[in-house]
């Protein structure tokens, strides 16, 4: 009697949890068909929203950005002009040398970078480069600045030669009379156009014409020379050194210039010879797009405060 009792509520107990279990017949729950698509549909929508938030953070940081530029050459190029009103030398060395009072130091060796497009030689620009180097050398010699080096890439200047010597002295008669000073045209590789004899004494100007071609061949004849005499025997590989390098690339181009200026919006070396630059202070006027007097005179300006510390 007690067992039966017993097998009655184990069989209740059974019963009873059987209707919790699921059926063995019965598939394990699964996922809706339209789940998966619509997740995939939601992700891809947030990653569309996502880059175009992205996209739009990127236009307003470049629209932000391309004011500012803007801004800046609109008052950088409005306060050239206006210096360049007021700094006015009116073709007077006088008044050039009046700016230049107060200047603790001027370069010996001035060196500027002039361009002319390879693909674009007309005859306007050549005579635009011309008076460019004129008005240049001019204000060198108004500022008794002994030496300008004038580097163009392409090395039109140096076929022109006596040109640019005929527009500098017309230059020069221009701004002193006819006691200006006396000038010297030179060029790596190039014979010396000759001076007219003047019995008087007066200032001098040197004016070197390079290009870069002549760092090229300057290296590469340099390179050779001391190949060939460290295989004769004439010269120990332990005798190279850069004070002798630095001797015989200045005494085939020129020697180290003190300031090299370049007229343009940004600093562009266009192949300028690098050895010859080493030590050379350099400016490069902001926002800048043309050859002109106060450009050359921040340029002494900047010199003038600079501080030579080699290293040091």
């Amino acid at each position: 009697m007690y067992g039966r009792k017993v097998r009655m509520i184990v069989v209740r107990h059974a019963n009873s949890s059987q209707s919790y279990l699921p059926k063995p017949n019965d598939p394990p729950p699964t996922l809706g068909s339209n789940s998966r698509p619509q997740r995939r549909s939601r992700l891809g929508l947030r990653r569309f929203v996502l880059n175009q938030i992205h996209v739009l953070i990127f236009a307003i940081m470049h629209g932000i950005f391309s004011l500012y530029i803007k801004i800046r050459q609109t008052w950088n190029v409005v306060g050239y002009q206006i210096s360049s009103v007021v700094k006015y030398h009116h073709g007077t060395p006088q008044y050039i040398k009046k700016d230049l009072v107060g200047l603790t130091k001027k370069p010996k060796h001035l060196s500027v970078i002039l361009k002319l497009e390879e693909n674009h030689r007309t005859k306007a620009d050549v005579e635009r480069l011309l008076d460019e180097v004129a008005e240049i050398a001019t204000w060198c010699a108004c500022a008794e600045i002994p030496m300008l080096s004038v580097y163009e890439k392409t090395g039109i200047l140096k076929k022109h030669m006596p040109r640019v010597y005929d527009a500098v002295n017309q230059k020069f008669a221009f701004y002193f009379g006819p006691e200006h000073p006396g000038l010297s045209v030179t060029s790596p590789h190039k014979e010396d156009l000759p001076v007219p004899f003047s019995e008087k004494p007066r200032e001098h100007l040197r004016l070197h014409l390079i290009s870069e071609q002549d760092g090229r061949d300057s290296m590469v004849d340099l390179t050779r020379t001391l190949a060939e005499m460290s295989q004769r025997g004439k010269l120990s590989p332990h005798d190279i050194s850069t004070e002798l390098i630095d001797a015989e690339l200045s005494e085939g181009i020129m020697d180290e210039p003190d300031l090299l200026l370049t007229f343009g919006p940004y600093l562009e070396l266009s192949g300028y010879p690098p050895w010859q630059i080493r030590l050379t202070e350099i400016f490069c006027l902001q926002d800048n797009e043309r050859v002109g007097y106060q450009v050359f005179l921040k340029a002494l300006q900047h010199y003038g405060r600079a501080q030579m510390r080699h290293g040091k």
